[in-house]
């Protein structure tokens, strides 16, 4: 019976899943259309929509709890996947909900810690809070240590594992699709979500985690990281030092307490490039709930679930890429881009070049603006949408939280700028990386030497040239595109009137069928010309957008 109840309660979970997969792919299909629009179609109007789309999509994710939440959020570094504007809602995606019974709670830990639970002597029944994941309490230890534990919420595993085997079959039947499946590996990407999100429940990883994010700041008194205690942690529960703070938000509590929010703000966006440029491991999730200022003004991190590491490989071309944006060289910049890994290899450049110049120049111009990296991020989205190519997940989270600290730094000093902040942490990267004054001569050296031997080896290169079109090795193959349009429009406009002609012949069929003697067969006709029909609408829909494109200026070129 127990087995019974688990399999209808599973199947039930499965329709709600899909229900919501189904009413998302519908509500993308209609956005698509562009005769959805009343009065006509504009960019404004397609992101309107797009926005609405994405604060539905949003509040979907939370009411199908822990699992989405968290995937949610993991799309959300992935702007070559989904549009800028659902990249942007999803990162705002916190969750707060119900806690679970204190009785519960006590459960948890004696079935997690045993005679451990013996060193617990005071449990506070009301949490500090409570999330999709687990939720907090605060505790005292025999030894008088102020503690707070972590405590997973029950059942949370098997939902999971469950929720997660659904999005698989989602994955591969949005990979067989024929225009939602090219150029994206839908089952990869959600098998690179179930490894991340059940890796996640286990606390004894968040515990490695805040143990070393611990020691990159221990000489740093203004920088506090509360300590794991290991003896009272497990798979399931995560028992931390009790650090309190003033929320990092929070001016005029700031103020009450004499501390100055501009010198947080400060010591907030320090810490962060420190974590970047000197350790390459940072706070994957600094949102200002994960944020908190101590009594001494001191900056307390917490929450150690989402973490990032840069790869040595990026690491190591930091100094370069530097020196190349100082110099607003955007060639040298896509290049160091390409070499570590960021940009693909073998793509068209152009219009990265292009974008990383415009970028350089709004960055890199005073006056500086206040949300740059924020206008900078919505750049990359766009660019990279639809692309194919995608920036490693962890330059996302990178230019995410380096916006969220450019939000709180705005928020508590309207003067604030992450850009002068991180010029004194971005120098040392010119030097470090061989990039010294007599470092320039000799670049700019074999520079010349390398244009020299280019050019003192270019007729030679036109004569091969020459000699292997005469021989017929090199090929020409010249493309008509306006010939391609026409062809493409003529196969439209016959497969159109086809159509027309069979949805005609049904329509005959129906009224004859319903003044004949078995006035129900008409529905057989109206069946059939239900697909006729949304396929004839879908090809009117492309020949108008092939009319509006070939208005375009430049468009017949």
């Amino acid at each position: 019976m127990p087995g019974l109840l688990h399999g209808l309660r599973g199947l039930r979970r499965s329709l709600r899943i899909w229900r919501a997969v189904l009413q998302l792919l519908l509500g993308l299909w209609w956005d698509a259309a562009s005769w959805t629009y009343p009065g006509g179609v504009n960019d404004d109007r397609r992101a309107a929509r797009q926005r609405r789309r994405a604060r539905w999509l949003t509040a979907e994710l939370l009411q199908l709890g822990s699992a989405f939440i968290k995937l949610g959020q993991l799309l959300s570094a992935r702007p070559d996947v989904l549009p800028a504007g659902y990249v942007e809602e999803l990162a705002h995606l916190q969750d707060q909900v119900p806690s679970f019974p204190f009785g519960t709670v006590q459960a948890l830990l004696e079935q997690e810690l045993g005679e451990r639970c013996a060193e617990i002597v005071d449990l506070e029944a009301v949490p500090l809070g409570a999330a999709s994941l687990a939720q907090v309490h605060r505790a005292s230890l025999r030894s008088g240590r102020q503690v707070v534990f972590k405590i997973q919420r029950p059942g949370l595993e098997r939902l999971f594992r469950l929720d997660l085997e659904v999005l698989q079959q989602v994955a591969a039947v949005l990979q067989r699709h024929p225009r939602w499946g090219v150029g994206r590996d839908w089952v990869s990407i959600a098998q690179e979500c179930r490894r991340v999100l059940l890796r996640e429940l286990d606390f004894r990883v968040e515990a490695e985690h805040a143990a070393r994010f611990r020691q990159q700041f221990l000489d740093d008194p203004g920088i506090r990281v509360p300590a794991v205690v290991w003896e009272l942690s497990t798979r399931r529960v995560l028992c931390l030092d009790y650090l309190p703070g003033i929320k990092i938000t929070d001016r005029p509590a700031l103020i009450e307490a004499g501390i100055d929010p501009s010198a947080v703000a400060e010591k907030g966006a320090a810490s962060y490039l420190q974590q970047l440029v000197r350790f390459g491991f940072f706070h994957a999730d600094p949102h200002p709930g994960n944020l908190a200022v101590a009594a001494d003004g001191a900056l307390v991190y917490y929450d150690f679930g989402m973490m990032g590491q840069i790869s040595q490989r990026l690491r190591s071309r930091l100094g370069r890429m530097v020196t190349a944006a100082a110099a607003r060289d955007a060639s040298s910049l896509v290049r160091e881009l390409q070499a570590a890994g960021v940009i693909a290899e073998g793509i068209d450049v152009g219009p990265v070049r292009r974008l990383v110049r415009l970028m350089l120049a709004e960055a890199l111009t005073p006056p500086f603006s206040s949300n740059v990296i924020a206008k900078l991020s919505g750049d990359l989205y766009d660019l990279v949408y639809g692309q194919p190519f995608r920036l490693p997940p962890e330059l996302i989270f990178v230019m995410r939280a380096l916006s969220t600290f450019e939000g709180v730094g705005r928020s508590l000093d309207p003067g604030f700028s992450l850009v002068a902040i991180a010029r004194p942490y971005l120098l040392p990267l010119m030097t470090a990386s061989g990039n010294g004054p007599n470092d320039l001569f000799n670049q700019l050296g074999r520079q010349a030497v390398e244009v020299g031997t280019r050019a003192l080896g270019l007729p030679q290169r036109l004569e091969d040239s020459l000699s292997r079109i005469e021989q017929g090795d090199l090929q020409v193959q010249i493309r008509a595109g306006e010939t391609d349009r026409l062809l493409r429009r003529l196969a439209m406009s016959q497969q159109t009137a086809g159509q027309a002609v069979l949805l005609g012949a049904l329509a005959v069929a129906a009224a004859l069928l319903a003044a004949s003697a078995r006035p129900a067969l008409t529905a057989i006709p109206l069946v059939c010309g239900l697909p006729v029909g949304l396929s004839w609408l879908k090809l009117q829909a492309r020949l108008r957008r092939d009319s509006r494109l070939e208005k375009l200026p430049g468009a017949g070129g």
